[in-house]
This record gives structure tokens, C-alpha cells and sequence, in this order.
């Protein structure tokens, strides 16, 4: 009779991932961008997306039948807050709309303006305490050094170039478009809802009614900071 055979074990092992490969891999994660980034854009696309489905229909907004000059100032006043109550979103949208028009007809106060909202978001707002600190020149400066310098900043670009002017003159047709609409447009075929809340969509992200998740996130950092 044969007689069988031992079985033969081969060694198995796992191969375990290299300190590049983990290295790699790391740095890769680390490089995308921050949290407190991915919030704050989050927020604002949510913030914009809810204003957006909140709007009033246009329809109601040209309706030419709905026109008529007010028979006095009072009733101007009051025409204004009432459609103001109705058609916020739009209006906030017809204000951003002349604001994007200004900076696009404008390409150096578009491009002042996005540099100084970046250098904001990306060299203080968006900073951790375990960041290293931002050096120029050879020169190392401190989260408070940074500060000053970002207002600094912001005062030069905005009084002493054209950013201000234009955002200004923006601000002020598009207010003067907005109050000219409200008044000669008769808010008696309106019916607002008494439930509905005094600031939505757009309106919420101005005026902080909604939570902020970049807030909560950059809070403690900003707040040692200062």
C-alpha cells in the first residue's frame, strides 16, 4: 500500500503597503482642500440654491397690468414695503445681477475684487492655529501682522481705486430700480404668508438665520487668534 504523502504549507504573507506608497497617499489627502472650504462653499451653494426655489414667479414681477402711479408718497412708501415683503429674493437677485453686470463691464475692479476676497478667505479666515505662519520675503508674520495687513488691504482697494466707486454706483441703480418697482407696482393681487419667515434664501445668509458651518469651524481658530 502507498503511503501518502505529507501535505506541503506554502508561507503566505501579506504585503503590507510601503512608507512612500503611505507617504503618497497622505499627501494626497492633504492636499485637497480644507474643510472649512468645502463648508463655506456648501453653505453658499445651499444658501443660493434655497433662494432660488423661494423666489416669486417673474410673471408677477413684469406684470404690466399690475403698474399705476401712486397718489402720494405715503402710498408709494407703503407699496414699497409691501412688495418688498413679497418679492425679496427677486429683488435681491435684480441688486446682485446689476452688482455682476458693474464688475464685468469692469475687469480690473473684478480682478481687485476676487484678489482681496481670496487673500481674506486663504490667509486668515481658512488658517488653523497648527498652520505655519505666512512668510514673505524672508520674513515671517504673525496672525496678527496678517490682520492689519488684510485691512490695510481692503481700505487701499476699496477708497483708493475704482472698486469702490463701482460697487457703490452698482449698489445705487439697483436700489434705485428696486424702489422704482416697488412703488409703481400695486401690491393688492399679493398675498404673503403670515407664516412664512422675514428673512429666506438669500436674505438668511446676510443676515446669519440660518446656522453657518464655516463659522463653527474657523471660530476657535479665529478667535485665539485675535
Amino acid at each position: 500500500m502507498a503511503s501518502s504523502s505529507p501535505a506541503i504549507l506554502l508561507p503566505i504573507t501579506n504585503p503590507q503597503p510601503s512608507a512612500a506608497t503611505t507617504t503618497t497617499t497622505d499627501s494626497i489627502q492633504s492636499s485637497g482642500p480644507p474643510p472649512a472650504f468645502r463648508a463655506f462653499i456648501n453653505h453658499i451653494s445651499d444658501t443660493v440654491r434655497n433662494g432660488l426655489a423661494s423666489r416669486r414667479p417673474w410673471s408677477e414681477l413684469v406684470d404690466r397690468s399690475a403698474f399705476s402711479k401712486p397718489d402720494s408718497i405715503s402710498d408709494a412708501t407703503q407699496r414699497i414695503r409691501k412688495n418688498y415683503a413679497y418679492f425679496r429674493v427677486n429683488y435681491l437677485a435684480v441688486i446682485t445681477g446689476v452688482v455682476a453686470v458693474s464688475l464685468l463691464t469692469n475687469p480690473l475692479s473684478l480682478i481687485l475684487l476676487a484678489a482681496l476676497l481670496a487673500a481674506w478667505l486663504f490667509l486668515y479666515l481658512f488658517r488653523t492655529a497648527s498652520d505655519p505662519p505666512l512668510t514673505l520675503f524672508g520674513r515671517q508674520f504673525s496672525d496678527r501682522e496678517t490682520l492689519v495687513g488684510l485691512i490695510v488691504s481692503t481700505i487701499v482697494v476699496i477708497f483708493l481705486t475704482s472698486v469702490g466707486s463701482v460697487l457703490v454706483s452698482a449698489l445705487m441703480v439697483g436700489l434705485a430700480i428696486v424702489c422704482a418697482h416697488g412703488a409703481f407696482r400695486v401690491p393688492e393681487d399679493l398675498f404673503l404668508d403670515e407664516q412664512e419667515s422675514p428673512a429666506i434664501g438669500f436674505l438668511s445668509f446676510l443676515t446669519g438665520a440660518s446656522s453657518n458651518a464655516t463659522v463653527a469651524a474657523t471660530a476657535p481658530a479665529v478667535a485665539a487668534r485675535v
